[in-house]
């Protein structure tokens, strides 16, 4: 059980977002895509859990000190370090190895998220705001890495908003850091010492603002209207206000925002909010050659 922790597996969900650019081209039911985006998926979650188990064996001291991290299977003494850094390896080149399999130009987007990646564990992630535009930049390259599965384009608008959205994510997984640091006086990374509250919570607003007129302005583009065939994906913005509306709400009212994938996995207010979003794209794209729809 402690190696199945190391990997991270309830992490992988961000991993989700290689399948974007099909969602979003209306191709979601095109089998052969999906199966390459799948390989795709279990690529780069192998070299994903390859990276925590990095950032997990150099951070094991300081996250003994953290309330939740002190529970992970290095800090807490469940594996060993040199067995970690066996299953790394094992990780990193199976990943690789499939990530080449699927496509060349895949796995060469996957060797820069690990760069990336190698970088922020190895320090990038010490200095202040630019540890948090690193991991939006992971998110960027996770559907520019579906994208290329799939042979499917991707706009300005996706890229944007993806960006933003993970932006928003690690402002506020950095704001409870913060918080943890006024409660129990420790810094839980250095990072820290270049953010205060007030900073923070302009950050969030001012992140969250520009999601929201970025979607709004997505689903009313008329590049986009003319692509997808409609004009009523405008309809889905009330679900994205809620989602954030409802985020902010954890954050700021039960100032519990340690962990997105957390959230997602958790708060059912979410999840509904979700799938609505979905079902309603799913509707209104997918469908608008029904009748109905039209």
């Amino acid at each position: 059980m402690a190696y199945l922790k190391l990997l991270r597996p309830k992490d992988w969900a961000k991993n989700l977002f290689l399948y974007i650019p099909v969602f979003f081209a209306g191709e979601f039911f095109n089998f052969p895509v999906m199966y390459r985006i799948f390989l795709g998926f279990l690529a780069f979650s192998a070299v994903a859990s390859a990276i925590y188990i990095l950032n997990d064996y150099r951070d094991r001291e300081d996250d003994k000190k953290h309330p939740v991290k002190c529970k992970r299977p290095l800090a807490s003494g469940a594996v060993s370090p040199n067995m970690a850094l066996v299953i790394f390896f094992i990780l990193l080149a199976g990943g690789f190895t499939l990530a080449w399999f699927v496509r060349d130009k895949f796995a060469f987007i996957l060797g820069i998220y690990f760069l990336i990646n190698l970088g922020y564990s190895f320090g990038l992630k010490n200095i202040p705001i630019l540890d948090i535009v690193l991991v939006a930049i992971g998110f960027v390259l996770r559907i520019k890495a579906g994208s290329v599965i799939s042979f499917i384009p991707l706009s300005e608008w996706i890229i944007i908003m993806v960006f933003l959205l993970a932006l928003f994510m690690a402002i506020g997984k950095r704001r409870d850091d913060i918080l943890l640091k006024l409660s129990s006086g420790t810094d839980m990374r250095k990072a820290i010492k270049g953010y205060s509250l007030d900073f923070m919570n302009t950050l969030l607003a001012l992140v969250c603002s520009v999601i929201v007129v970025a979607y709004f302005m997505y689903t009313m583009s008329p590049e986009v209207e003319e692509r997808m065939g409609t004009y009523r994906l405008y309809y889905t913005c009330l679900f994205v206000l809620a989602g954030i509306m409802r985020y902010l709400q954890i954050i700021y009212v039960s100032a519990d925002s340690g962990s997105p994938t957390k959230i997602l996995y958790k708060d059912r207010f979410i999840q509904v909010t979700l799938l609505l979003w979905i079902a309603s794209y799913i509707s209104i794209i997918y469908m608008k050659d029904i009748t109905i729809f039209k």
